[in-house]
């Protein structure tokens, strides 16, 4: 089971006049532009009601819309049935659409959505597997998939609490969260019975997480959080006790009936890690490498990609580490050393976590100060740092952005796991918030967000080759905008960050499609980027749950270096860095090949 919605992403809501979309233009009246802004509009409207969850992210939950504060998405097996439906008479309804008679933006629009509904039929297909936020994974539950780890999460950060209604509706989602836990129980015994396990480490790692949510009432977090934010609006006693009740009667054995089912599948699981063992597994990842990289290429190319590309920054690294008198050994083994200097470290203390996040605060408010010189728009919304529940950061990413909704009541936040600061050295984190925030994953999605030039159901998409490649570009001109020029060994930081990509390439495309083991891709990992055993481990085991995901990052990045460098190539003085990155942001997010057409059109335009 996966969300259609292409992982709806949400920022400030205020209007951005897009001078980008000019360059694309062609918004015309005709019948066919009104049919698809009609549709695109319906879809939208649909995904809404079909994802309370989504709603809440965005903060359109009320309104017409507030009983959607009150529910959870349809995990079922009937739920999964629908969204195949609705998957298919949207391809059938697209192509009644005669996409020659579009131009410009319309024609983006229509290939853009149409591309979604296509990539996504023949996951919808195999019909397998759950969805964790970043990517279909063939795994209903795991340390990152599942309704256990993303509905506490949810409901304590974004399901707002300022009258009794929002109360209420918490204890009304509290209650369905049981209902959804055996929604993917049930999935999980139906994969299972095809064959469809995950490997032993992602179901002990699972368990470990799960385990965590099963306990008394007073002790847990779902009761603690409605108790605590009911009281301090002054609604009184009760709303404790009344989730207590609810968690007692109806969660905690829904968790117990879950618990019970991963533990009949740990004892026939297996250690392989990739998906190639089992029937639909190499069917699965190839439906996969196309949705998150929406290119065609091969798990062959994507490896060669890989290792060609690590060779190219390990040859860079080699010259910045020789710079700071580092020349014995390999690369990895250059860039470990650099860990051993206890100065580079937090304390692994609630204060040295304070102090981390504050001095990343002081860091994302000096690169704003430098974006308008490559930017001529930037989105409204706050950001904010902040640090991975502890309750989930066994099993989650080392970092990753969320976005602000559109009414704009709380930030956009970037995530960092902290549960060991061993694993963030001072120059390893610099290149992960210009990535995840500022100019990465939060300008780009709250541009899209703001630009009033396109449907609303294409300001709220998101493609992980173009995404995540642009948040890789977005640490690349940080080093153009000279955050390093005082910090080599942040610049040492970015470049480990790049050949870590380059080596995800290699490791995800080696388990799912060349045999390798958990441990061989840990120790390539290691060895490329001299990187904490820690967290490594949990990115193998990430790209264990969500095959093909972590290949996008590299390829989406070398495609907008290879279209700025045509547009540069080819206009030569007439070439505009503003105006490149407004044609890339400011008409949404879209499929790589769609951006190359968009930036074609710059191209056409600039040339006169």
């Amino acid at each position: 089971m996966f969300d259609r919605r292409r992982f709806l992403l949400a920022s400030a809501a205020a209007a951005v006049a897009p001078p980008a979309l000019a360059q694309v233009a062609g918004h015309g009246i005709g019948p066919e532009v009104r049919r698809l802004n009609v549709l695109m509009d319906t879809y939208f409207g649909e995904d809404l009601r079909d994802n309370p969850e989504g709603a809440t992210d965005l903060g359109l939950d009320k309104g017409a819309d507030a009983d959607l504060k009150r529910k959870l998405k349809d995990v079922s097996t009937a739920g999964m049935a629908h969204d195949a439906e609705v998957n298919r008479r949207r391809i059938a309804e697209l192509k009644t659409i005669p996409r020659a008679n579009l131009t410009g933006i319309d024609r983006i629009n229509y290939d853009t959505v149409l591309y979604v509904e296509e990539s996504t039929k023949p996951l919808y297909d195999l019909g397998i597997g759950g969805q964790d936020g970043f990517s279909p994974s063939c795994y209903v539950l795991s340390p990152i998939t599942g309704a256990y780890s993303r509905v506490p999460v949810m409901l304590d950060t974004k399901h707002s609490i300022a009258n009794a209604a929002d109360a209420d509706a918490y204890l009304a989602r509290l209650d369905a969260f049981a209902t959804v836990l055996d929604q993917n129980t049930e999935r999980f015994r139906i994969d299972s019975g095809r064959g469809v396990v995950p490997p032993d480490f992602l179901l002990d790692k699972t368990m470990g997480q799960l385990g965590q949510l099963i306990v008394p009432a007073d002790k847990s977090d779902l009761v603690a959080s409605l108790n605590r934010r009911a009281k301090a609006k002054g609604l009184g006693q009760d709303w404790g006790q009344r989730a207590a009740a609810i968690h007692t009667q109806k969660v905690l054995p829904a968790l117990e009936r879950q618990m019970a089912a991963l533990k009949a599948a740990r004892v026939h699981a297996v250690h392989d890690a990739g998906i190639g063992r089992f029937k639909d597994g190499p069917a699965f990842y190839a439906a996969n490498l196309r949705y998150t990289t929406t290119t065609n290429m091969t798990p062959e190319e994507v490896h060669k990609l890989g290792l060609d590309q690590a060779r190219e920054i390990g040859a860079r690294l080699d010259g910045l580490l020789k710079a700071q008198g580092l020349t014995q050994g390999t690369v990895g083994e250059r860039i470990k050393a650099l860990y051993k200097d206890p100065k580079q470290y937090y304390p692994n203390t609630d204060a040295g976590r304070a102090q981390l996040l504050a001095d990343l605060e002081s860091k994302l408010h000096e690169i704003e100060k430098r974006l308008p010189s490559v930017f001529a728009h930037l989105p409204h919304q706050q950001i904010e740092a902040r640090r991975v529940p502890p309750a989930i950061d066994a099993g989650s990413p080392l970092a990753y952005s969320e976005p602000a909704p559109m009414d704009r009541s709380r930030p956009g936040y970037i995530y960092f796991n902290l549960r060991d600061t061993a694993e963030w050295p001072k120059w390893n984190l610099p290149s992960t918030l210009y990535h995840e925030g500022l100019p990465g994953h939060q300008l780009q999605g709250g541009l899209a967000q703001e630009s009033q030039g396109i449907p609303i159901l294409r300001r709220n998409m998101y493609f992980s080759g173009y995404g995540e490649g642009w948040a890789l570009y977005a640490e690349q001109l940080a080093d153009e905008l000279g955050m390093y020029d005082d910090d080599p060994l942040g610049r040492i930081g970015w470049l480990k960050a790049q050949i870590f990509r380059a080596g995800r390439c290699v490791v995800d495309t080696g388990m799912h499609t060349m045999g390798w083991s958990r441990e061989k891709a840990i120790a390539y990992l290691m060895a490329l980027d001299g990187d904490a055993e820690g967290s490594t481990t949990r990115e193998v085991e990430r790209y264990c749950a969500i095959p093909a995901q972590a290949c996008s990052y590299k390829i989406g990045h070398t495609f907008w270096n290879i279209q700025r460098d045509r547009a540069r190539k080819e206009l030569g003085g007439k070439f505009d860095i503003k105006a490149f990155h407004d044609v890339g942001l400011l008409s949404g997010a879209m499929p790589l090949d769609v951006l190359g057409d968009a930036v074609g059109g710059y191209i056409a335009s600039a040339k006169g």
